[in-house]
């Protein structure tokens, strides 16, 4: 017969990472998430929140992309400069789940390749263990950021 697993055991594997593929990075923080304690978790999505930075003055009033899957207004900006991405977020203070979650892209993917951010899992975010304090539909959110910067940064070197 089979042993039955601890909670522990389930949480432990689900923290298990996603992918090799990740920038360095972007695994330093998807471990950093999966090494604290459930309950230190929101804190640090907190802490990515508030460290994301403010888009520069000339993009202030510009047309931003919109992501339409976060529950509140969330705006994403791609630029490249040679094979260099640079990410730019506008999120009001007053949505720090959205922000957080851009604060951990612009963490771990600005400064990266294309090629490198291309090649990231859409994922990657599945193994941090925020679904244990964040609902699915802001967990989603993770996933459709990213899609946009990848879809930006596609319709750029299409050309």
């Amino acid at each position: 017969m089979g042993q039955r697993r601890t909670r522990a055991d389930r949480e432990a594997e689900r923290l298990v990472p996603v992918s090799n593929t990740l920038p360095p990075r972007l695994q330093a923080i998807v471990d950093e998430f999966a090494e604290v304690d459930r309950t230190e978790r929101l804190d640090l999505l907190l802490e990515y929140s508030r460290d994301l930075p403010d888009l520069p003055e000339r993009l202030q009033g510009a047309e931003l992309e919109r992501v339409h899957e976060c529950q509140t207004p969330l705006f994403v900006q791609t630029e490249l400069e040679g094979d260099v991405v640079h990410l730019f977020f506008a999120a009001p203070d007053e949505a720090p789940t959205s922000k957080g979650f851009a604060g951990i892209i612009h963490a771990g993917l600005d400064g990266c390749s294309v090629d490198e951010i291309l090649a990231t899992p859409s994922d990657f975010a599945s193994g941090m263990g925020l679904a244990d304090v964040v609902s699915p539909l802001r967990m989603r959110s993770v996933g459709a950021i990213l899609a946009r910067v990848k879809r930006q940064l596609m319709e750029r070197t299409a050309s």
